[in-house]
């Protein structure tokens, strides 16, 4: 075969050249083969095919779609929506669901594989589905996830609310109630942080009117803060809701000791008053929660306020309202943490608010208000106004009235409270007021007080409060049968022993003139001396 021309060669190694595909090559060879040119294509060649079907085989990331500060953004406050793809990216592109041309472009910010969408006013324009993608070179990657980016605050907010308590042991499960007397066709759960994505529920139209959803939460974890906020909107915006709830965090509660739980000035308190419930703890927590049983509403919180080496808080609940009736409960808690301390023991404050069904209640003390230490005095409470129960407090005194249920007789309602025996503790002044089922911690207006007096020295007695549903009674004192028992007793000894000495006395004079006359040959009787004569 003939050898092909030298300037055919010479610019065949002149093209690889220019295309940068074989910057090695310096000088082409002259009077080549065939074969060699064809060497030489392929050489220079070779790398640049092999790059081209690199590129064409890599696979494109999906990108990544997010909101900034959150999906759920305040009207008229900044968001910003991020997107992340490849490193290589050459430009990104933000796409709202509905519209076929893309609603911004931008390009990667610096080195960065990620591009930023600033929107500066939030508003209900740019409610709605968004997703992003990316070029790289002419090619494009497949679209994001989509992200529905919502405005707040265009309607009234909801209530929401933990059934039957914001209180929850650590795996245990309670259900959170959104509801409003707005006609929202939905409602939306979020929890804060992000933790997991918002949960929607049909809103149930209940019969008086009032909208709610119930979304229940089992198990409750302390490894995070449960906390929680719901909305509202309507099924014609799907993406403009309600202004956001009052946030609601979950206590969870029974990791450490309990507290205690006190009241000044006392349980029983009128409306208007100041009222004081103290949370203490000999444990050093940070912080202290409230809690009132049945209400659904948020505990409040107080930092821990140090008191004669006692970490506790002092919750401030003046002036009291009839709404501050109920039983309340506190717990401990650290800062750091979402744990928190068993519950104290239950505290029951009552309100004297039931408005006047008749005259307030009379206390009496039968059968005298003045009585002399271990005696026994009962306080009558009655009413000719129905009431269930009847209540007995002391003044001065922190702990829980009497409580006991009414019985009708004689045309009254009436409860009586026996102190048996009485003791100089049980001296002071009291008041009882009337209670109804329905509303067991509102109570009447107060009777007139009674003063009791118990006159005379101090005894050693322990008091003790009798009730009709006390399952043990005091003891009666028999000293003074005991004493006239063992008097006599000591009689009839006395007289038997008397009658025995007298008797062996007796006996033995007897005994001793026997003796002597049958000495003397002579009867006891007669005097005389028998002879007998030998037969």
């Amino acid at each position: 075969m003939g050898k092909p021309p030298a300037a055919g060669i010479l610019w065949v190694c002149l093209f690889c050249q220019f295309l940068w595909f074989c910057p090695s090559v310096q000088a082409c060879p002259v009077g080549s083969s065939a074969m060699t040119i064809t060497f030489m294509v392929l050489l220079c060649l070779g790398p640049r095919l092999g790059q081209m079907t690199h590129v064409q085989a890599e696979t494109l990331l999906t990108p990544i779609i997010w909101a900034e500060p959150g999906p759920e953004v305040a009207q008229g406050k900044p968001v910003s929506i991020w997107c992340q793809g490849s490193q290589h990216a050459d430009q990104y592109f933000l796409y709202r669901e509905g519209v076929s041309e893309p609603l911004r472009r931008e390009f990667p910010m610096g080195p960065s594989n990620k591009a930023k969408f600033p929107f500066p006013h939030m508003t209900y324009n740019l409610a709605g589905r968004y997703f992003c993608l990316y070029h790289r070179r002419t090619r494009r990657s497949i679209p994001s996830k989509p992200l529905d980016l919502a405005v707040t605050g265009m309607f009234n907010k909801p209530s929401l609310v933990a059934l039957p308590s914001p209180i929850v042991t650590s795996g245990g499960s309670v259900t959170l109630q959104c509801g409003s007397w707005q006609a929202f066709d939905w409602f939306v759960l979020c929890s804060e942080g992000g933790e997991g994505h918002p949960r929607h529920l049909d809103a149930q139209h209940q019969a008086d009117g009032w909208f709610q959803a119930l979304f229940p939460v089992d198990p409750v974890s302390p490894s995070h803060r449960p906390t929680y906020r719901c909305y509202g909107y309507f099924s014609s915006s799907p993406y403009v809701w309600s202004t956001s709830s009052l946030i609601l965090e979950l206590l969870i509660s029974g990791v450490s000791r309990k507290p205690s739980l006190s009241v000044l000035p006392g349980p029983v308190v009128a409306p208007g008053q100041s009222l004081t419930l103290q949370c203490r703890s000999d444990v050093s927590y940070d912080r202290f929660a409230l809690s009132k049983e049945g209400a659904g509403d948020p505990p409040q919180y107080l930092a821990r306020q140090l008191q004669e080496g006692l970490s506790g808080a002092d919750f401030a609940l003046g002036p009291v309202r009839p709404s501050h009736g109920g039983r309340y409960t506190c717990y401990g808690g650290h800062t750091l943490s979402s744990k928190w301390s068993a519950p104290s023991d239950l505290l029951d404050i009552l309100v004297a608010v039931l408005p006047p069904q008749g005259p307030a209640p009379t206390l009496s003390a039968w059968p005298s208000p003045t009585v002399a230490p271990g005696e026994n005095v009962t306080l009558r409470c009655q009413s000719p106004s129905l009431f269930d129960a009847f209540l007995l407090s002391k003044e001065g005194e922190a702990g829980p009235p009497l409580h006991l249920r009414s019985q009708h007789q004689d045309g009254v309602f009436q409860a009586n409270f026996p102190l048996r025996p009485a003791t100089l503790d049980h001296g002071g002044t009291y008041r009882c007021y009337g209670s109804l089922g329905s509303t067991p911690f509102l109570l009447s207006h107060p009777s007139d007080p009674l003063e009791l007096v118990v006159t005379g020295a101090a005894v050693t007695l322990t008091p003790s409060v009798e009730t009709p549903d006390s399952t043990s009674a005091p003891l009666p004192d028999h000293t003074l049968e005991n004493l006239i028992r063992m008097g006599l007793s000591t009689l009839v000894l006395v007289a038997l022993a008397v009658w025995v000495f007298q008797a062996w006395h007796s006996q033995r004079g007897s005994h001793g003139e026997t003796e002597r006359c049958c000495l003397h040959g002579s009867s006891p009787r007669t005097g005389t001396w028998n002879r007998h004569s030998p037969a």
